[in-house]
């Protein structure tokens, strides 16, 4: 059984507990936001114990379960991790928000953009050194809250909200995600502490119209084995011989005559635009070689 209390944390007990409605378990970042600040004129932090004192006292109507100080690791938690607590928007008739799901673990970091530490500025959560956050991952983890963001990381304090993915996925949510709701905040979230960032994909490999042509017109008259943008012409050649129009012998950077036949028969294939008579002359073209890109995973720039 997973801890009702987080281990570390203090505990404030506001009382006022109740239950969840059941459903894909969820946890909810928000940023208490306290001040207007901006890059030209940054101000001071508020302290820890002010927002404590408001939330076990005049605020307690909308305080979450925790409240995490990104500077120094501090917690304090307000009510159990199986009731419900009151920071989201509920409005009547709609899905019960501060209760849609088996838990909705709702953590408020003491931090507003541009806010000043000592004599450092912080722009975004992210920036600040997030201590204690590994430990408040696994404690919201141990209440079977995916490490996931079903509505994707905040980076920003844009607003999308979808009423169906709130419902069906459990996980991570911004208030900024939440239906019923129209904070922007937290505008950034740390990285879940041991999840493997997701492999960005490779980048496309980039080609010059106007380099292979300039190829396509010099190589052929050039010395044997003579190569012009050697990089962006095997990037065709290898295009042209995954579709079975150029032997492997000559793939090899230079746009010779045995590429210039290939690239003529790439034109006339109904895949390459069914170009027919001076318009099949094996010099490339813009729609030719986009058709090939798209086939075979390059981009094609002027």
């Amino acid at each position: 059984m997973p801890e009702l209390w987080m281990p570390g944390a203090t505990r404030l007990d506001i009382g006022d507990h109740a239950p969840t409605d059941g459903g894909p378990a969820k946890a909810i970042g928000h940023i208490t936001w306290d001040r207007n600040a901006t890059a030209a004129k940054p101000q001071d932090l508020v302290p820890y114990e002010d927002l404590r004192s408001y939330f076990a006292g005049g605020g307690r109507a909308v305080a979450p379960h925790i409240l995490w100080d990104p500077f120094t690791g501090r917690v304090t938690q307000f009510v159990p991790a199986n009731s419900r607590s009151k920071s989201l928007a509920d409005a009547p008739g709609g899905t019960r928000t501060n209760r849609a799901g088996s838990v909705v673990i709702q953590v408020e970091a003491l931090f507003f953009p541009y806010c000043r530490v000592g004599k450092a500025v912080f722009a975004r959560l992210v920036d600040t050194p997030c201590k204690g956050w590994a430990e408040l991952q696994a404690w919201v983890h141990s209440w079977g809250v995916p490490n996931t963001w079903p509505m994707g990381r905040p980076t920003d304090f844009t607003s999308h909200r979808s009423a169906s993915t709130w419902a069906a996925k459990g996980g991570w949510y911004g208030h900024s995600q939440v239906p019923e709701n129209d904070h922007q905040d937290p505008g950034s979230w740390p990285q879940f502490v041991g999840t493997p960032a997701a492999p960005s994909a490779p980048a496309k490999p980039r080609v010059s119209l106007a380099h292979v042509v300039y190829a396509a017109r010099h190589d052929p008259a050039a010395a044997q084995g003579h190569t012009t943008y050697k990089a962006e012409v095997l990037v065709v050649e290898k295009a042209l011989k995954a579709e079975g129009l150029l032997a492997s012998t000559y793939v090899d950077g230079s746009f010779g005559t045995k590429t210039v036949a290939a690239y003529a028969r790439w034109q006339r294939s109904p895949a390459g635009g069914g170009y027919t008579g001076d318009d099949a002359d094996g010099i490339p073209g813009k729609a030719s070689l986009r058709l090939l890109a798209a086939r075979h995973g390059f981009t094609v720039t002027d």
